[in-house]
């Protein structure tokens, strides 16, 4: 099967007060990223469930949640209910991500996991079986704008290479300082799908740094 990229740009880089509007400046975009942060698990707070549902309410393009949180077990559902196509929690926040993972999938969710730049892939390369993405920062989840961390594509590799062995549908994500010099060396080792905030919407067309960032991709691995 042809390579065909996805890009999720994360409103957590467009106008709060204005989020309608920011996503429709963005009809290319394959995936909406709404990064959920509590203040706990990561040192910075964003919003909840309310405002992904609001999110929801306004685009029809899959809405991709990437849980920055305590207790993950507890909160999945409420953004389910609130239209998540995808919803990505953190290794580190559970003792039993394979049972989070299962909560989703008997709502009818895809189900991520996340691992931050300290945790090594290896141990959770079982949970492969119970999960439709896995999403590795390249940067320390909690801020937007941080610059890139290539030495976390030696993840990418491994995942890539584990995900073909065994022949699974499992996407892998990378999140943190993707832009025009970043997306084409993480494309070529085995990434997926984009997750690109500044880059997008630090741009005078949000939508034409989308097609580049997918075009980007696709020349570097397709």
């Amino acid at each position: 099967m042809s390579y065909q990229p996805l890009i999720a740009p994360s409103i957590l880089s467009a106008d709060f007060a204005r989020l309608d509007r920011e996503i429709e400046r963005i009809p290319s975009a394959d995936w909406i990223h709404v990064d959920v942060m509590d203040g706990h698990f990561v040192p910075n707070l964003s919003f909840g469930a309310p405002v992904a549902k609001a999110v929801g309410a306004v685009t029809d393009k899959p809405m991709d949640c990437h849980l920055m949180i305590e207790d993950p077990a507890r909160w999945v559902g409420d953004y389910v209910d609130a239209g998540a196509f995808n919803v990505t929690f953190h290794v580190e926040a559970t003792d039993d991500p394979a049972s989070v993972a299962e909560l989703l999938h008997a709502r009818g969710c895809r189900a991520g996991i996340s691992l931050k730049p300290g945790t090594p892939v290896e141990p959770y390369l079982e949970l492969l079986d119970h999960v439709d993405l896995v999403l590795v920062m390249s940067v320390e989840p909690g801020f937007g704008g941080q610059k890139f961390m290539p030495e976390m594509l030696d993840k990418v590799r491994t995942l890539r290479a584990e995900i073909d062995r065994r022949g699974l549908d499992v996407l892998i994500q990378i999140d943190g300082g993707i832009d025009s010099a970043t997306i084409g060396e993480s494309a070529a080792t085995g990434v997926d799908v984009f997750v690109a905030g500044s880059a997008v919407y630090g741009a005078p067309d949000p939508d034409a740094k989308v097609e580049a960032l997918r075009a980007e991709a696709l020349g570097a691995r397709g």
